[in-house]
């Protein structure tokens, strides 16, 4: 068949690769190309079928209309500028690019020298490379975005009612007995009954799920014989990575199979939430391959130098910083997320890096523009939005300070968390504020108590089980001689580097790791559970498995700790059935005005907690009262709690009096094989075990 373009039936406003029922249109924006040729090629993508200069330039958008252009078609770009790296461009026509729209993408990368703008032999970014790079590179594909929804909808839960569990697609299906050996490591294993089942007995409400978006395998660590199993080298951000493709109706194209993992999770009520990276891309620094934004238009897609714009500006660790203060390249991070929910059915986004979103001129602003577009936008601005708080770049660190209606990963919560179970000193007071929603860090400019998204454990850093096995992090298989990831982990082995056949160290990892089980899942904020860590899955000290797609990053299933997964259903079921516990509102502190107790913290003799208290560095033991809340108008039957954590000796605390009532008795005691065994409390008092946690009901 003969390409040719022709002058469309209507006007097209969209970029990307839009199928109109008779042909396709392409559009793509170049602020500095001076001309831009549309790539047409076979099937198999080995042959180049057709290049066409676009014939129409408005806005810095080349477009045209190619007829007889049908789904399935596979596309690619070349664009024709200056190569002057010295003045940010780096335009070269040899280098076949990817849509950044591209809704799908064929082929796998073969790395290979041509992929390179210039003369990699040489190292000098300067020269300029004529080798076409096609053979070697991945094409987009034209697609029908046709598909039977069912009906399906967004759940928009409450935040309130939402428990996150943070998940990798091929880590938590590779090795599960259950699910079908075809669909492991797959979007449709993903939904497969057992995963589903697992699920909805965890009381998750919704998944967020490491990068889907297509990324690539570093080169450097395909030399190594290992790979990107996180998926943070983000290329495509329109299509859904085809890795994790499985035999799900046939052939059905990768958009097909995305949108039937979402509505199968949504018929099981679970929300799906993305991690999402708009921080920078797989193309790296300077030095790195051009295989889209660095060819298509370098010096607006990426932040540059101010002093050299030869020089990547890199703010990310990853080499480049994709230049969101751009309008054009806002334009396409919105396009992208609003596409991911309105296309795709979405439910949320959790943002690496966010705060390199928040760039402008003269810093991170959280005034700025990425945010003002979300919070006007009248489909994102509804969705669940969760920050990675930080960057690596000059005041990148940003916890608290995200806009609504940002949620935020809360290290703060992890590290005290981690540092008082082990019994650092000094910390009850941190405990406290992040028992209650992090009030220090989130109790201003109008935001709620949900906040905070709390978590002992995620995908970067040791899991709980680790947290509690090992004192230093064992990462020699990333090829880095050990010295990548976190070397501050806040963790402890207990007495033994590893797994342990010691009766009494496997007793105590496992009484701390309920405790602190139970401290995530008792605090206000949105509790976040690291998958695998309610089954005691290891790493086996490795704190940063980025690229070890095996059984060291997988869920150990086989494995499992029944006690521990039950103990997790119970815990997250008494959340649920304890709305007081997730309040939307920021506890004041202050009596009400029928003199009813809102909250109030307490010793073990039973007086409250004063300042000179507060400051002790010695002191491991905190309990308080959380009274009615202020959703008590429509939680029927709610009653309030008095908590204990005890991160040191056995104590005998005594119960107070508040609000009238005078009568306790325990409903969980993390210290005990049955730790929701009901028990009485006589004289008032209660023995509060070592290293646990005790919550009371009124009698």
């Amino acid at each position: 068949m003969t390409f040719a373009f022709a002058k469309p039936e209507r006007q097209q406003h969209e970029l990307g690769a839009e199928f109109t029922g008779d042909g396709t249109h392409f559009a793509i924006f170049s602020e500095n190309a001076e001309a831009m040729e549309l790539c047409l090629f076979s099937p198999d993508g080995t042959e180049e079928l057709a290049r066409l200069e676009m014939p129409s330039r408005e806005g810095s958008i080349f477009s045209g209309y190619v007829p007889g252009a049908k789904p399935g078609q596979l596309y690619g770009y070349r664009a024709h500028g200056r190569y002057e790296p010295e003045q940010g461009h780096r335009f070269n026509p040899n280098k076949l690019l990817l849509d950044p729209y591209a809704r799908e993408i064929a082929g796998a990368l073969q790395w290979d020298d041509a992929l390179w703008g210039y003369d990699l032999s040489t190292g000098d970014d300067l020269t300029f490379d004529g080798r076409d790079s096609a053979p070697f590179m991945v094409k987009g594909v034209v697609q029908d975005p046709a598909f039977d929804w069912e009906g399906d909808n967004s759940i928009r839960r409450p935040w309130g009612e939402t428990l996150v569990y943070e998940a990798h697609v091929r880590g938590l299906t590779m090795s599960h007995p259950d699910v079908p050996e075809e669909l492991r490591g797959t979007y449709a294993g993903m939904v497969s009954p057992p995963i589903i089942d697992h699920l909805l007995k965890l009381g998750v409400s919704a998944i967020e799920l490491l990068p889907c978006q297509f990324f690539l395998d570093d080169r450097m660590l395909l030399d190594k014989g290992l790979s990107n199993y996180w998926g943070y080298q983000t290329l495509g951000y329109f299509a859904p990575e085809p890795r994790y493709l499985g035999p799900i109706r046939g052939k059905a194209p990768a958009i097909s199979q995305f949108k039937d993992m979402v509505k199968r999770f949504h018929q099981a009520g679970i929300e799906v939430i993305m991690d999402v990276v708009y921080n920078h891309t797989a193309e790296g620094s300077e030095r790195g391959p051009t295989l889209c934004f660095r060819g298509l238009d370098n010096a607006s897609y990426y932040a540059l130098s101010s002093e050299n714009p030869r020089y990547s500006f890199d703010q990310t660790g990853t080499g480049n910083t994709l230049s969101v203060a751009h309008p054009m390249v806002i334009r396409m991070v919105l396009d992208s997320l609003r596409y991911w929910v309105q296309a795709m059915h979405v439910d949320g986004f959790r943002f690496d890096l966010a705060s390199t979103l928040g760039r402008e001129a003269m810093g991170f602003d959280r005034e700025g523009g990425f945010f003002d577009a979300i919070r006007q936008d009248p489909i994102l601005s509804g969705v669940k939005l969760i920050a990675e708080p930080w960057d690596v770049g000059s005041g990148g660190y940003q916890v608290g300070g995200f806009p609504y209606p940002f949620r935020e990963w809360n290290d703060k919560f992890r590290d005290t968390a981690r540092g008082f179970w082990r019994g650092d000193p000094a910390l009850v007071g941190d405990m406290a504020n992040h028992l209650i929603g992090s009030p220090e860090q989130f109790n201003h400019s109008d935001r709620g108590a949900t906040s905070s998204v709390n978590f002992l454990a995620a995908h970067d850093g040791f899991t709980l089980l680790d947290t509690v096995s090992y004192n230093d992090r064992h990462n020699e298989d990333n090829g880095e001689g050990g010295a990548d990831g976190h070397d501050n982990n806040l963790s402890d082995d207990m007495g033994a580097d590893g797994p342990t056949e010691d009766p009494g160290i496997v007793e105590a990892r496992a009484r701390r790791r309920r405790a602190m089980l139970a401290t995530l899942l008792l605090s206000q904020g949105v509790p976040m559970i690291l998958a695998g860590d309610e089954l005691g899955n290891s790493q086996q000290g490795n704190n940063n498995v980025y690229c070890q797609d095996n059984e060291t990053a997988w869920i150990d299933w086989a494995g499992k700790d029944d006690e521990l997964l039950d103990f997790c259903r119970r815990m997250a079921d008494f959340r649920r059935d304890h709305p007081v516990l997730a309040q939307d509102n920021f506890l004041s502190g202050e009596p009400g005005e029928d003199g009813r107790v809102e909250i109030a913290w307490h010793q073990p003799d039973g007086r409250e907690m004063d300042a000179e208290l507060w400051g002790q560095a010695e002191l491991r033991v905190l309990g308080f009262f959380l009274g009615y809340s202020a959703q008590e108008a429509f939680v029927e039957g709610e009653r309030p709690l008095f908590i204990v954590l005890n991160a040191g000796d056995e104590v005998t605390f005594t119960l107070p009096e508040h609000n009238g009532i005078a009568q306790w008795h325990r409903v969980l005691d993390t210290a005990r094989g049955d730790a929701f065994a009901p028990e009485a409390v006589e004289n008032g008092t209660a023995v509060v075990p070592a290293a646990s946690v005790s919550v009371f009901v009124p009698e």
